[in-house]
């Protein structure tokens, strides 16, 4: 049994068989026709797949580029419009407070001219009730100092009972 696998082995021992010079044109028409095989599955079946894959791929990419620069348009056209509308509503707050100040200064003004002329009545009345108060403590004054000079000068001199001349005298002298 040892000496047939050795004489199997001898048989097989010339070397490999793709490198065997004989079978070289064998080898090289299955080479041709298994490349051209390769060659129309590849160019019939995965190309194009592959090909279709890199179009929707691309087709894919230029939407999502287009659509971004439309975002990024309408970005850039919110915020114009942002900035517009908050210029307009700052510029309308700012008459709103002018036209707050405006009114608020009128009123202020004729608050302070009622006031003013209510001062000025008042004071017109105040002095008025001074000058009643003074006539009339000038006249209780007079009576006061008529009454005494009269009592002195009875006192004094009982027989001089002219009073004329004693209100004259008091009346000059309060006068001034």
């Amino acid at each position: 049994m040892a000496s047939e696998t050795t004489a199997n082995t001898t048989e097989h021992a010339v070397g490999m068989p793709q490198l065997d010079i004989g079978t070289f044109s064998n080898q090289i028409f299955w080479l041709v026709i298994t490349l051209v095989i390769i060659y129309f599955v590849l160019s019939r079946i995965a190309l194009p797949r592959i090909a279709s894959v890199l179009s929707d791929r691309q087709m894919t990419i230029s939407s999502d580029i287009a659509k971004a620069e439309e975002l990024k348009q309408a970005a850039v056209d919110a915020e114009i419009a942002y900035n517009s509308a908050l210029s307009k509503a700052r510029s309308e707050a700012q008459a709103i407070i002018e036209e707050a100040k405006s009114v608020i200064k009128h009123e202020l003004e004729e608050a302070t001219k009622k006031a003013d002329i209510e001062i000025a009545e008042k004071t017109k009345e105040s002095e008025k009730a001074i000058l009643e108060i003074r006539e009339g403590s000038l006249k209780a004054v007079e009576e006061v100092a008529n009454d005494v000079s009269q009592t002195i000068l009875e006192k004094l001199m009982p027989n001089l009972n002219d009073k004329k001349t004693i209100k004259k005298a008091v009346s000059d002298r309060i006068k001034g």
